[in-house]
């Protein structure tokens, strides 16, 4: 993963300060929901029945209905890999988000024309429904952008991340060595370690 500094407007910032909101609205909102759950009880709603939810929620509230379905969905599908972490072992239950720390949001499903480069040192990235954002080009962009997160330090730095799957590269090949070794009264061909 490459990590950039994004250099939005005035404009562009309020826009994703609400994507931030939106994504933790909905990511709390699941951690609720599974915070109610004890054994004995009907089990927590899944991603399939809380995408549902979602779709109900955003029908009803025309502030939530404001924010690209995109940014939602993937913090419930964020959240059911959280959940899935979780239960393996290998990471703790998820927890409930603070505006301020660690936010971000992430965007799949990028399309090739969605990262372009303007400049020698400036390229853009299309944001939905915030449009082409600058950002630093500091270093070449992954070939193959399958997604990007869009995060803000503590310090009021806004940084974009893109994500692509690497190109496999071939096993190595091992090259067998042979050795002589000379025993009287033969000399034979083998490989080290053996005799």
């Amino acid at each position: 993963m490459s990590r950039y500094r994004l250099q939005p407007t005035p404009a562009q910032e309020q826009v994703l300060v609400e994507h931030f909101g939106h994504a933790r609205y909905v990511w709390n909102l699941a951690v609720e929901q599974h915070a109610y759950w004890r054994p004995g009880r009907q089990s927590a709603p899944g991603f399939a029945e809380q995408c549902r939810q979602l779709t109900e929620a955003r029908a009803e509230f025309a502030w939530l209905r404001a924010g690209p379905i995109v940014v939602q969905q993937q913090a419930l599908k964020d959240f059911a890999q959280a959940m899935a972490n979780f239960f393996g072992g290998t990471h703790r239950r998820p927890a409930f988000r603070r505006r301020g720390r660690g936010e971000g949001f992430r965007i799949v499903a990028v399309k090739p024309g969605d990262v372009r480069r303007v400049s020698r040192n400036v390229g853009e990235v299309r944001v939905p429904k915030v449009g082409w954002v600058r950002f630093r080009w500091s270093r070449p962009v992954p070939d193959g952008v399958r997604s990007f997160r869009v995060t803000r330090d503590a310090a009021g730095r806004w940084h974009v991340a893109f994500a692509a799957i690497p190109t496999r590269s071939p096993p190595p090949v091992r090259a067998r060595r042979w050795v002589w070794i000379e025993a009287w009264p033969h000399r034979r061909p083998c490989r080290p370690g053996r005799s």
